[in-house]
């Protein structure tokens, strides 16, 4: 099992990591892919290839950054030397014995261990045909929802208000006219469009009056909001269509790989036996709550 299943573009194609240069001099060729391929010896010291990638491939995510340049490669192995010329004079300075040194790495290898059985796990956690069926059918119910397409007209004030519902006309046919008129904010010179939404895209008052609205009519009574005081229009509703099956299963395997992972991890922690000194370490009794 690798630690990392690099695409195959960070398997340091001939444009990839063979770039990597110092003091601007690219690599020859592409490094083989070999555990024994060598990419420097540091006074006297090899260091495998395989480090420096893994290496690279962390500074790629840590910078979220998925262009692999040769400008990147050359601040990367730059750095790497950097990295190995200071640990070798912290060896040389006998520092690895200090505590804190020798907890920090302990608890680098435990967390380097930690992530490669998660990720075996989520690898061997292949969700069942009626497994995703069953997420996709539970996911499509929760997915139903109302959306509404909507006018505004937002006021600073509550009288302002008031005033111009009473111009609106009985259909709200002059809706979107006083709006370009009367209206604050953005959507002003949309005749107050907010085009289609969901309640969750709106806050909870303005959210509250359209969900009892039907479409055609609009509010006969200002809404008043952390914005200001709104005249709503509702035009249309409509129940928003879940993505199929296909354009949800990737989600659906990555949700289903995620939930096997912990309960994976539940049982393990069943199953451990656990000794806990408990003069450091003192447990809340879970029946004390009771």
């Amino acid at each position: 099992m690798r630690l990392n299943r690099f695409p195959s573009w960070l398997h340091l194609l001939a444009a990839g990591l063979c770039a990597a240069v110092v003091s601007s001099s690219a690599l020859a060729t592409e490094p083989a892919d070999d555990p024994s391929t060598i990419i420097a010896t540091v006074n006297g010291v090899e260091y495998p290839f395989d480090i420096f990638r893994v290496f690279f491939v962390e500074r790629m995510q840590q910078q979220g950054n998925d262009q692999n340049t040769p400008q990147l490669q050359e601040i990367a192995f730059n750095d790497f030397l950097n990295m190995i010329v200071a640990a070798q004079d912290a060896e040389a300075r006998n520092l690895g014995t200090m505590r804190e040194v020798q907890a920090a790495l302990e608890l680098q290898r435990l967390a380097i261990l930690s992530t490669a059985a998660l990720q075996t796990i989520a690898e061997e956690s292949n969700p069942s045909d009626d497994e995703l069926q069953a997420a996709y059918a539970n996911f499509v119910e929760q997915a139903k929802r109302t959306e509404y397409k909507a006018r505004h007209i937002l006021l600073d004030d509550e009288d302002k208000a008031r005033a111009l519902i009473k111009k609106i006309d009985r259909k709200g046919k002059n809706f979107e006219a006083l709006a370009r008129e009367h209206s604050l904010g953005p959507t002003k010179d949309k005749g107050g469009d907010l085009g289609w939404f969901d309640a969750r895209q709106m806050v909870k008052p303005f959210a509250d009056a359209v969900a009892q609205m039907k479409p055609g009519t609009f509010t006969k009574e200002p809404v008043q909001t952390q914005f200001g005081w709104h005249i709503i229009q509702l035009e249309e509703t409509r129940i928003a269509e879940p993505p199929s099956f296909d354009e949800a299963r990737m989600q659906l395997e990555v949700s289903l790989r995620r939930q096997k992972v912990v309960e994976r991890l539940g049982q393990l922690r069943e199953q451990a036996d656990v000794v806990l000194n408990e003069d450091v370490v003192k447990m809340k009794d879970a029946s004390a709550d009771n």
